[in-house]
């Protein structure tokens, strides 16, 4: 194992340095192991579910309480504006106390109509679960997570993203607060290999991942070998499919909320814009080119600013990379293709046109401020445009007819459609792709079912004879 951490915190405003943190050693993972395991099997699923929910609900309060500080840690980890960083704490409580409210309904025995058996369902934890999350909502992706896991009576071992160490460890605190038992949250700097032997471990009995397809692959494969239950949510490519009536106007506007929230690096935002009609095509790119003029990068926590940089510089390399090759392969830039000329991981609002099926950029998901705009003939090939990608994990649609929209929306093959705006997330709204997006569900009555046990209990109406007879 190598002695150099990965978790390092860096300004990506200014490239500055601010924090390194140790690896956890091979004993102190076992140590946590241990800890998490004892929590499973006592205290913490001994507590039942109203005494979990209000150390959920607890940390929720918590969360609230400290919103200025948790907002500007993540801002100067990974450089979301500082307004956006304090609605993701927002969203996240809400989250938390989504399922402190709702545990003891979600958790209730569940009937079984028959007129032959004194039946129902008990929903009983697994025990110890392991989530790999990433860092582009670095307290969101956690609330999701731990939330409904807890309040069910698992135990969670959090392995965050190397560049998010400083709102992992705030993040951890809040339940520490909030009087969790040791081991019912444990926040781990690990090594993939020692993620990898976590998952092996027997006292282990589930993974949950928010990741790249790649990271997604070898997670899947190592929980499928040791067959233990796992979910994933690995991206997307969100269509974005502007119907014939739509309001050009209102829909621009849409599109900037869409691809520059979160600076572009948002699994659900919008990324491929697929109008029906030429010419109404060009007059989206022209006024999308208008609206982005008017982004002027700087620093994120000044509260007037209205575009900040990238999460890091491997993230602006990577997407300079990707607009290097569309152009390359035939694809036009409109507006953008090139880092701002200034301190910081920023790139320049981008947008490519004349992007062809056989080009890289029609299939790759642009993890940034980048926007892939496709010209339909017509409403079947709008469709066909949207569903043709390896991605099913959002999208949406556009129209001044809802029921008209809801219709296309029954045609795309994704996971989540939105109507009339771009992408929504609440803790009562269910989260999760298909196709190479992954698969399971996050939030709302369903991201409680994931990591459970639905146990039969059955008797038999009448005496054990009559059922033989």
């Amino acid at each position: 194992m190598t002695s150099l951490s990965p978790y390092v915190s860096v300004n990506p405003a200014s490239g500055e340095t601010l924090a390194t943190f140790a690896l956890h050693t091979d004993a102190q993972v076992e140590q946590i192991l241990t800890s998490a395991h004892a929590a499973f099997q006592g205290e913490w699923r001994a507590m039942g579910v109203a005494g979990r929910a209000e150390i959920v609900g607890t940390t929720a309060r918590l969360m609230l309480e400290r919103i200025e500080h948790l907002a500007q840690l993540a801002t100067r980890e990974m450089g979301k504006r500082l307004q956006e960083s304090r609605d993701e704490v927002t969203i996240s409580a809400s989250i938390l106390a989504y399922y402190a409210a709702h545990a003891e309904q979600f958790l209730a025995p569940r009937p079984i109509a028959s007129d032959r058996f004194d039946a129902h369902v008990e929903i009983a934890p697994l025990g110890v679960l392991l989530g790999i999350q990433p860092w582009n909502y670095p307290y969101y992706q956690l609330a999701r997570f731990a939330a409904p896991n807890l309040v069910a009576g698992n135990t969670v071992l959090v392995k965050h993203a190397p560049g998010v160490p400083q709102c992992a460890l705030a993040f951890a605190d809040l339940f520490i607060a909030a009087g969790a038992p040791k081991g019912a949250y444990t926040n781990v700097f690990l090594t993939n290999d020692q993620a990898g032997a976590v998952i092996d471990d027997p006292r282990v009995q589930g993974v949950a991942l928010t990741g790249s397809e790649r990271a997604g692959m070898a997670i899947a494969s190592r929980a499928g070998a040791n067959l233990k239950k796992s979910t994933m949510e690995l991206g997307g490519s969100d269509a974005f499919l502007v119907l014939e009536d739509a309001d050009m106007d209102t829909t621009v506007q849409l599109a900037i909320l869409g691809r520059i929230g979160n600076c572009g690096q948002t699994c659900i935002g919008a990324k491929r814009f697929i109008i029906v009609g030429e010419g109404r095509a060009r007059a989206f790119v022209e006024k999308l080119d208008a609206a982005m003029g008017q982004l002027v990068a700087g620093d994120p926590m000044d509260e007037a600013t209205n575009f900040g940089p990238l999460s890091s510089q491997a993230a602006l390399d990577h997407i300079l990379d990707q607009i290097d090759t569309a152009v390359r392969h035939g694809a036009r830039l409109v507006r953008g293709g090139a880092r701002i000329d200034r301190p910081g991981a920023y790139l320049e609002p981008t947008i490519l046109v004349d992007v062809a099926r056989d080009n890289p950029a029609y299939r790759e998901e642009f993890f940034g401020p980048a926007a892939i705009v496709l010209a339909a003939a017509d409403e079947d090939e709008a469709i066909a445009i949207a569903n043709d990608s390896s991605y099913g994990l959002g999208g949406s649609v556009y129209s001044t007819d809802a029921a008209h929209a809801a219709r296309v929306a029954s045609r795309m093959e994704t996971g989540m459609v939105f109507l009339n705006y771009p992408n929504i997330s609440s803790p009562e709204l269910p989260f999760g792709g298909i196709k190479r997006s992954g698969y399971g569900k996050e939030l709302s009555s369903y991201g409680i079912e994931e990591f459970v046990n639905r146990k039969l209990v059955c008797s038999v109406k009448g005496t054990p004879e009559a059922m033989v007879a």
